[in-house]
Parts: structure tokens; C-alpha cells; sequence
């Protein structure tokens, strides 16, 4: 299990280098749900499957809305790839910044955050995300129904402003 998390680490750290080096919103949104979903992965290997389910289709559901927005007012014919030169360049700057900080702080104060849940299960007695689902369906139920239909219609609002005054409903005839 501490294996796993070491993967779901590296990818999140790599996908935040993706983010932060690309300036292509195409590959930049594509790291965003590397990203999501490597932190989802740490969150269920530390206990909290259902939370890290509802942050990753929160989260999913808004970047879907800002990659549509952002693809449709960025539309380049030939975008940055991350292969490219400065976009390499800049990969290899935040790997070696990275990897300065990880080798000045070893050994130090997060020597204990390694602790999977699998490995502590003889001393919990309930999960602790189980509360919580009842808790924030009988207590915010509305609210998720509520936020569920801003992501909606945000996502209608920007698919009708990026479409532009050619081919929308806007038009003039």
C-alpha cells in the first residue's frame, strides 16, 4: 500500500509540473485531471474514499467548464506540446526545485504521514467518512442538488459566450 501511495505522490507531483510548465491550455487541463485524480488516489489510500469521490466530480465537473472556456478562446492550430523545447526546459527547472526541496527536508518532519489506513485498521473502530456521508446528505443534501445546477448552467452560459455572435442564438438575421 505505501507503494501505491508512492506512485500516487509522484504522479501528483508530476502532473502539478505538467500544469505549471505548459502554457497550452489543451495539456494544461489534461494535467489538472492528472492532478485530480492523483489526489483523489492519496485521499482513498488515506482513508476517505467518499470524499475523494465527490472532490473528484466536483472538480471534473468545473474543469470541464474552464477547459471549454479556455480551448474555445485559445484556439491555436499548433499548441505547445509538452515535448517542446521550453516547455521542457521549463519541466526540468520545476523537477530540479522539486527535487532540492524533497532532499532538504528528508528526514524531517513528515516521516509520519506515511501511515496508510489499511495499515492502522486493528485500532479504528468506524471509518471515518462514513459519519460524514450521512451527515452531508441529511444535513446539505440541497446543497449538492443546488451546486449540481450552477455547474450546469455555468456550463451552458460559457458554451453560449464562447459559441461567439457567428453562430449563436445572439444573431443578428
Amino acid at each position: 500500500m505505501t507503494y501505491i501511495m508512492c506512485v500516487f505522490m509522484f504522479g501528483l507531483v508530476l502532473g502539478l509540473i505538467v500544469v505549471a510548465s505548459n502554457p497550452s491550455p489543451y495539456f494544461g487541463a489534461l494535467g489538472l485531471v492528472v492532478v485530480s485524480g492523483m489526489g483523489c488516489g492519496v485521499l482513498v489510500g488515506h482513508g476517505a474514499p467518499f470524499l475523494s469521490l465527490i472532490l473528484f466530480l466536483i472538480y471534473l465537473g468545473g474543469m470541464l467548464v474552464v477547459f471549454a472556456y479556455s480551448a474555445a478562446l485559445a484556439a491555436e492550430p499548433y499548441p505547445e506540446t509538452p515535448g517542446s523545447r521550453p516547455v521542457a526546459l521549463n519541466a526540468v527547472g520545476y523537477l530540479v526545485g522539486v527535487f532540492l526541496g524533497a532532499s532538504f527536508f528528508w528526514g524531517g518532519w513528515f516521516e509520519g504521514g506515511w501511515v496508510t489506513v489499511d495499515e492502522v485498521v486493528e485500532f479504528s473502530v468506524l471509518r471515518g467518512d462514513t459519519s460524514g456521508v450521512a451527515l452531508m446528505y441529511s444535513a446539505g443534501g440541497w446543497m449538492l442538488v443546488v451546486s449540481a445546477w450552477v455547474l450546469l448552467l455555468t456550463l451552458f452560459v460559457v458554451l453560449e459566450v464562447s459559441r461567439g455572435l457567428s453562430r449563436g442564438a445572439l444573431r443578428a438575421v
